[in-house]
């Protein structure tokens, strides 16, 4: 008996990034922990940082710095190597091509683009703060300014799939809030991902992608003005990129791989796996976990995605290396599982949603697949990965305004509000303060 539990731990370890490592001859795409097992990933995975960018910084600073220092012929050098650029052909591209896009795309694809920017729209619209001032004491008035930013700069993948999604996603938020310059990047847009800018107007779209495209956004050069703001995700080397000009130019936050959660007791083996598979497929360093008290659902979940995963090779050896079923004691236990790990995605029961602490985005009922807010129901899917969603959600319209405190105080307000203040700015040592509060109160 010792032998064979000896052999089973040796077949199965967790490495410090919470990958589950198979060593068995026998490729299991999701394996089932129990007990200390599966209480060892949770904390491996609540301890997990940022995605390693050490291999990729060398190289992506010497980009950046390129492109600082020399503009748009480092940046046209880059461009031509990596992003598919013609010698001479312009990076801003025209708005006729533009249009041509939409024109020329299915009209299948052209109403799916006009509804699930409709739901976008909608929900920014619902979440942008309001203006508004009350008086918070006699003579005192309080109130906040809300305030667009004035550029920001959108980064779209074109990589291993193009994501006319993340155009959605990124702008349409950032129109809703007011911003008054839009500037879209992405290497080999497809035309999908043109057509999609076309349908919300914009006019600044850059066939540039990587640390230079972060780099021009950040600093500007000849062709492409710098920005207040970068958003959207990418590749190592984008997020890379980003932090490195974080100090500079403001950015929303650091993404890395995929990450999904799903809790059930009796849910539908087909549906719980599903998600799992769809968020596996975007990524092999994805992060698929599926937790419940129930052992017959752990084992059906798990055949699902054996069957599911066939004929997905990048979801195969996802869930292969990083995914897992853990078997709890209790939902309850399951959701607290799921705030220690603090995942992107978190699919539990409406009935839990009060346990719900961190996640980047929730959906509630195994019904409410994850890939709806991947691209039409509205809220962002630009969210926080590596634990991050422990201080924040996803892209809002939040990101794309700043809230401004306001206040006003009349004569009769001095006289209440002065000698506190005064108080204070003694106690401080600030003399000026308490006597830009006595002058006034001598006035009033």
């Amino acid at each position: 008996m010792r032998k064979n539990v000896t052999r089973k731990a040796a077949r199965n370890k967790t490495t410090r990034n919470g990958a589950v490592r198979n060593q068995s001859t026998r490729k299991e795409v999701m394996r089932i922990l129990e007990g200390a097992e599966q209480a060892s990933l949770v904390m491996a995975l609540a301890n997990r940082g940022a995605t390693d960018l050490a291999g990729v910084e060398p190289a992506v600073r010497r980009i950046v710095a390129d492109v600082r220092r020399n503009g748009n012929r480092a940046l046209r050098r880059y461009a031509t190597r990596w992003d598919g650029l013609d010698k001479g052909e312009p990076l801003l591209v025209p708005e006729d091509e533009l249009h041509q896009a939409w024109d020329q795309s299915n009209p299948e694809l052209q109403q799916a683009i006009e509804h699930a920017a409709g739901n976008i729209r909608r929900y920014a619209e619902w979440q942008l703060p309001a203006e508004w001032r009350r008086e918070i004491e006699p003579g005192v008035t309080v109130g906040q300014l809300v305030r667009p930013l004035e550029s920001v700069g959108c980064y779209v993948p074109g990589g291993r799939y193009p994501l006319p999604s993340t155009v959605l996603m990124t702008v349409v938020p950032a129109q809703v809030a007011g911003v008054r310059e839009i500037r879209v990047v992405s290497p080999k847009p497809a035309q999908a991902t043109l057509a999609a800018a076309a349908f919300l107007g914009v006019r600044e779209f850059y066939r540039v992608g990587g640390a230079q495209a972060i780099a021009a956004l950040a600093y500007g050069t000849e062709e492409i003005p710098r920005v207040d703001k970068i958003v959207g995700p990418g590749n190592r080397y984008v997020t890379a990129a980003k932090k490195l000009v974080a100090f500079d130019c403001a950015i929303e936050f650091l993404a890395g791989p995929t990450e999904a959660v799903v809790i059930s007791e009796a849910g539908d083996p087909s549906c719980i796996a599903s998600d799992l598979v769809a968020q596996a497929e975007h990524d092999p360093d994805a992060l698929c976990i599926f937790i419940t008290p129930s052992r017959s659902l752990a084992k059906k979940v798990q055949s699902e995605t054996q069957t599911r995963t066939r004929a997905n090779p990048i979801a195969a050896q996802s869930l292969s290396r990083r995914g897992a079923i853990l078997r709890v004691d209790s939902l309850e236990k399951a959701v607290e599982a799921a705030n220690r790990i603090a995942p992107e995605h978190l699919t539990l029961p409406a009935a839990l949603a009060r346990l719900a602490q961190n996640a980047g985005a929730v959906f509630l009922d195994e019904f409410t697949p994850q890939a709806a807010g991947d691209y039409v129901s509205g809220p962002n899917h630009v969210l926080p990965t590596a634990a991050m969603a422990r201080v924040r959600g996803g892209l809002s319209v939040f990101d794309f305004v700043r809230v401004v405190g306001c206040q006003q105080v009349s004569r009769e307000g001095m006289k209440s509000i002065a000698p506190p203040g005064i108080t204070l700015a003694t106690a401080e040592g600030l003399k000026g303060h308490a006597e830009a509060l006595r002058v006034r109160c001598s006035h009033a």
